[in-house]
């Protein structure tokens, strides 16, 4: 079992990862029909807040004032590494497909990401798992929704 601070970096890297960049994805989607500028969001969202989140765990783990210094290293660096890998995954489906069947196939690998670490998750805590996983799954579906028509109305009245 991986120590505190690895798995608090891991497990807010990992569903950080995927919400936001699902979101940013599938936002850019119906407002640029553009993989371009999907990608390049997908890179500047690995970069820019793999190192946001990284120091807002660093700034919270430090706030809580019971974690040594390399507790709080280990957590900082573990969320970096996590967000950075898993937003950079989601470029992936782009390089291989077109843009609408990347979206697409990147949902679905989105919300099995989620699906497999919330059960994960619930298991190792004994809490029931299909309500853990449908309370996160929820919160990255109605993220997704709303990034959608997000882009469409930037799209239309933004143009």
């Amino acid at each position: 079992m991986p120590k505190h601070s690895i798995k608090t970096g891991l497990s807010f890297g990992l569903t950080s990862a995927t919400i936001t960049t699902l979101g940013l994805m599938v936002g850019l989607h119906a407002g640029t029909n553009s993989k371009l500028v999907v990608i390049g969001g997908i890179l500047i969202i690995a970069i820019a807040d793999a190192f946001s989140d990284a120091l807002g765990i660093h700034v919270s783990e430090e706030s809580e004032n019971k974690h040594t210094t390399l507790e709080i290293w280990e957590a900082t660096i573990a969320t970096f590494l996590a967000k950075f890998i898993f937003a950079s995954t989601f470029i992936i489906p782009l390089l291989l497909f077109s843009l609408s069947t990347a979206i697409v196939v990147s949902v679905l690998y989105g919300l099995s990401l989620l699906c497999l670490f919330s059960f994960y998750m619930a298991k190792e805590q004994g809490d029931k798992p299909l309500k853990v996983v449908a309370e996160h799954l929820v919160i990255a579906v109605v993220v997704i929704i709303i990034t959608h028509y997000v882009g469409d109305w930037v799209r239309i009245y933004c143009s």
